[in-house]
């Protein structure tokens, strides 16, 4: 699957598309971004089954503003609507593979209730 851009308008609707969302934080400026763009798309395409997507933090600083994005390029994984992974910075084709393979093999009953309890 290709990367889709998100925006404040189609977000819910993406989050929604897919039971894992992963989304890249990036900017046209920024170098790393640049570098870790060719092994994101790379990844994308193995994984069928999950949504790739990207955030242009200079076109959509609400977005970046509302999930806390302090660098880029800034990382973030969803399952079930919630945040299973952030992190700042670029990563090797087999990381991003294990930070996805980790996300699938949550037991997100306990993941929902663990969230539960720290609202309490």
């Amino acid at each position: 699957m290709s990367t889709v851009k998100i925006t404040k308008e189609n977000l819910d609707k993406i989050i929604g598309a897919t039971d894992i969302v992963v989304i890249k934080f990036t900017a046209e400026w920024c170098g790393p971004c640049k570098s870790f763009a060719p092994i994101y798309e790379e990844v994308s395409q193995k994984y069928t089954d999950v949504t790739f997507g990207e955030i242009d933090t200079e076109a959509q600083p609400e977005l970046a503003q509302e999930f806390a994005v302090r660098s880029i390029p800034f990382l973030l994984i969803m399952r079930e609507h919630v945040i299973v992974y952030s992190g700042s910075g670029t990563l090797p084709a087999s990381a991003l593979e294990d930070l996805i393979e980790q996300a699938k093999s949550l037991d997100m009953q306990e993941v929902k209730k663990q969230a539960a309890d720290l609202q309490k």
